[in-house]
């Protein structure tokens, strides 16, 4: 019981569930930015000529949070590369993300982390209550850490703010793979459905959870955990008077919460079990109708943010992972292709880290990348293999960790959830050893 109890507050610290992304505040609204300006890849300005093939030295494929990180990682420490982003600009629909301190120590070390601190709240702990409004138990992170720093982004500001870094025309918009072609001994022969070809020495996946990438290497597709959950982005034009705390809502095969991000817009969430994905919903009434009937009971306050939730930024999606077992799951690089975020290794929300360890992929590739071309050292495949072999032991557990953790907090068991209310959660839990996974020393680039 007492190592339940650990891990039901392990699960209560992800204020990014369920998502793996920092998003905006209106779905399928897109940003074009001056420095990353909507261009269409091509050999000349043009359009390609059928078997023209583009010569790059380093190609990111997707403008992301993982793809724009370590591009900024690497023009940090003066290595060029070229984004390819499949949108007319970039993608910032959905909600929000919860970053912990790891994430802030990366941010801060590319040189974006005071851009955006001053934007976004500082959030100060966790109350946790039953679906009765029972207050179960409450935490102030920094009487467990000091150090600890937690602040919701939403995506679409991290993401304009990283894009900003980048030279101009480093991202080439409307650029979408169709194919990719990775040897261990030849250049990443990348196929864009607009018929431009390229041919990259060092070819980086950051192309999501559906990575094409990914998929070239012999990774199978993610695998969906048995949830689905609705996001949204409740909207206070006249300003809120929540305090910035995580507020976690348990009931029986369902869970929710919200956090406020800004002096005006509140994060919520809604977990559910589903035997099935389902089919895909794009109806925002239907979704937001849905998403108030699973919690029509509970809190008046989150039921009160729903309602305050623009339509358009009202989302559902199933929540996926891929467990990376040794010496069965493909490596995260062939020749000199080599996956970074959610392209590699997706994780369910529950831990709050997909966003985070996507930034720390980002900075660790980048300094191994950038010494092999600026000193020669070592060689691009030794640098690709010590990447993997630093990650590998940090994002193989957290992602069997968040599943545990998410499967855990799903029961539907009336006597388990009464002993969970009841014992776990007001006596056995503690704060400080559910922070530990957010320790990850980052000095600047």
């Amino acid at each position: 019981m007492a190592t339940r109890s650990l891990l039901f507050l392990n699960s209560s610290l992800s204020t990014s569930f369920p998502s793996p992304s920092l998003l905006g505040l209106h779905r399928g609204r897109r940003l074009a930015m001056s420095g990353a300006a909507p261009i269409r890849l091509s050999m000349s300005g043009a359009e390609a000529e059928a078997g023209d093939v583009r010569k790059e030295d380093i190609v990111i494929v997707g403008a992301g949070i993982a793809g724009l990180a370590t591009a900024v990682s690497l023009h940090r420490l003066g290595v060029r590369t070229v984004v390819l982003e499949q949108a007319e600009s970039l993608r910032t629909g959905g909600t929000s993300l919860t970053f912990f301190k790891n994430g802030w120590r990366v941010l801060d070390a590319i040189g974006v982390g005071n851009l955006l601190r001053p934007r976004f709240l500082e959030i100060q702990g966790i109350t946790v209550k039953a679906d009765d409004g029972r207050e179960l138990r409450s935490f102030i992170f920094k009487d467990e850490d000091e150090s600890q720093e937690v602040r919701a982004l939403e995506r679409s500001v991290l993401l304009e703010t990283l894009a900003d870094q980048l030279p101009k025309d480093t991202i080439k918009f409307s650029a979408k793979l169709a194919k990719a072609e990775t040897s261990q001994s030849t250049e990443t022969l990348l196929e864009l459905t607009n018929g431009a070809k390229l041919s990259a020495k060092i070819a980086i996946g950051c192309d999501g959870i559906r990575s094409l990438v990914a998929k070239s290497m012999g990774f199978s597709e993610p695998k969906y955990v048995g949830h689905c959950a609705f996001r949204g982005l409740g909207l206070f034009p006249n300003g809120h008077s929540y305090k910035p705390m995580v507020n976690y809502i348990y009931g029986r095969g369902v869970r929710a919460g919200y956090v406020p991000i800004t002096p005006t817009k509140v994060y919520w969430f809604i977990c559910f079990n589903s035997s099935t994905p389902g089919p895909k919903i794009t109806d925002p009434t239907v979704l937001k109708k849905q998403a108030t009937e699973l919690v029509n009971n509970w809190s008046s306050e989150l039921l009160k943010i729903i309602d305050l939730t623009p339509d358009d930024t009202i989302i559902k999606s199933p929540l996926v992972d891929r467990w990376l077992w040794p010496a069965i799951s493909p490596p995260a690089f062939v020749g000199k292709t080599v996956l970074v975020g959610d392209a590699w290794h997706p994780m369910t929300p529950n831990l709050g880290q997909g966003a985070c360890c996507a930034l720390e992929d980002a900075v660790v590739l980048a300094r191994k990348v950038a010494s092999v071309l600026n000193s020669g050292s070592t060689t691009m495949e030794d640098a690709l293999k010590s990447y993997e072999s630093e990650r590998w032991p940090r994002i193989f557990p957290m992602t069997v960790r968040a599943n545990f953790m998410g499967s855990l907090l799903q029961w539907d068991n009336s006597t388990v959830c009464s002993v969970r209310n009841n014992v776990v959660i007001p006596k056995l839990v503690r704060l400080g050893p559910m922070l530990e996974h957010t320790n990850f020393d980052c000095e600047p680039l």
